[in-house]
């Protein structure tokens, strides 16, 4: 395995669902603990890492929404959801010796930073691993487009989307059998094809902005570090690929 990383700045979206194990809500010590260690090992190679945490495990905006809840109101929810992720990662990282910030982009002095782009970038100079917590700070706006924002933001050079599946597929792994996973994508053809990587809002942005994707399994060890390193992990999605 190749121990020189290909980035020198990278993002790491993580699912909210994916810190609850095989439980069905909250936090799960282990999968907490997992991830920790999966992110210390890129961490280690010298590779300056931010990440965000959806709240689905405990609150999701659009369920909320859905069940009659104004969107505001549950999406505001949602946004306080991830601030709780953020900071039990922070703490797990932190046990690693590895420091670590969260910066909230809504104001709660007393448990995590203000978002301000400056100080995280020095941060990450620094050597810290910054957590970027409660989206954007806004309704209607996921957890991915917050993950674009923010790697747009501090000039990260890719973002790494650690999810539950191996990679993008043409049609739902879970349902169909017979469904084929790309090894590489262009953000064009994920419009098109209506792909299910992230919403519209998010792949638009960074189509816009030139920021490749990197979609992989979370649940296999070492994904993220191989990712980091230049392996052929998952689905690489770029905005112009000649091939695709």
């Amino acid at each position: 395995m190749d121990t020189k990383p290909e980035f020198q700045r990278v993002l790491i979206k993580l699912s909210g669902e994916a810190l609850m194990g095989n439980q069905g809500f909250g936090i799960t010590p282990e999968m907490i603990n997992y991830v920790a260690a999966e992110v210390a090992k890129v961490f280690r190679l010298g590779v300056e890492i931010s990440i965000v945490v959806g709240g689905g495990n405990i609150f999701r905006g659009v369920a909320g929404s859905s069940a009659g809840m104004d969107r505001t109101s549950a999406d505001n929810m949602g946004m306080l959801a991830t601030v709780i992720n953020s900071l039990a990662l922070c703490d797990a990282l932190e046990k690693l010796d590895i420091p670590t910030r969260v910066q909230s982009a809504i104001r709660m002095d007393k448990v995590a930073e203000p978002f301000i782009r400056r100080k995280a970038i020095r941060h990450l100079e620094k050597g810290r691993v910054v957590i970027f917590a409660a989206g954007t700070g806004n309704p209607y706006f996921t957890t991915d487009t917050a993950a674009v924002l923010r790697a747009n933001e501090v000039r990260a050079q890719i973002l790494f989307k650690a999810t539950q599946v191996d990679g993008v597929y043409d049609k739902d792994p879970q349902v169909h059998d017979d469904a084929v996973m790309f090894d590489k994508l262009s953000y064009m053809r994920v419009i098109e094809k209506q792909l299910h990587v992230m919403d519209m809002t998010a792949i638009s942005l960074a189509m816009e902005h030139d920021l490749p994707l990197q979609v992989l399994n979370l649940h296999k060890a070492d994904n993220i570090y191989k990712a980091a390193t230049g392996g052929e992990i998952g689905t690489r999605i770029y905005n112009k690929l000649k091939d695709v």
